[in-house]
């Protein structure tokens, strides 16, 4: 953790090197490209420079995979440590996403007969005519 500045600032890290740092990305390299594509937000405004500082109580939203990330900084690293020590950096505000249900006629099966297409018809119209 960051000691606080001599002059009274809040002590502040690259956004870059914060979210390798905090192992949201393999490498800095890919966190400054997210950030450059004008991806994160921090506190809500839109951050295009991998070399803007943040802050600890700073909420950052990125994209990470295929959902988004809202995390809010809790400490400042020295250094890329482990995965349990890189947790104690942040705070996951992710909302939890409700599972997508499976479509009724696949079951993971493959295509669905033809027995399964008229069921499906049948199901389509009758919701039309209600």
């Amino acid at each position: 953790m960051s000691a606080p500045s001599p002059n009274g600032l809040s002590p502040k890290l690259r956004a870059d090197k914060w979210l390798w740092q905090a192992r949201f990305f393999k490498t800095r390299g890919l966190s400054a490209k997210v950030i450059t594509g004008g991806h994160l937000r921090v506190n809500g405004q839109k951050i295009a420079k991998a070399s803007y500082g943040v802050t600890i109580g700073d909420v950052l939203t990125f994209p990470q995979a295929k959902r988004v990330r809202v995390i809010k900084v809790a400490g400042l690293g020295e250094r890329r440590g482990p995965a349990p020590e890189a947790q104690t950096l942040y705070e996951d505000l992710t909302p939890e996403e409700k599972p997508v249900p499976k479509s009724p006629g696949s079951d993971g099966k493959g295509r669905p007969t033809k027995r399964d297409r008229r069921n499906l018809d049948l199901m389509k119209s009758s919701r039309l005519e209600d």
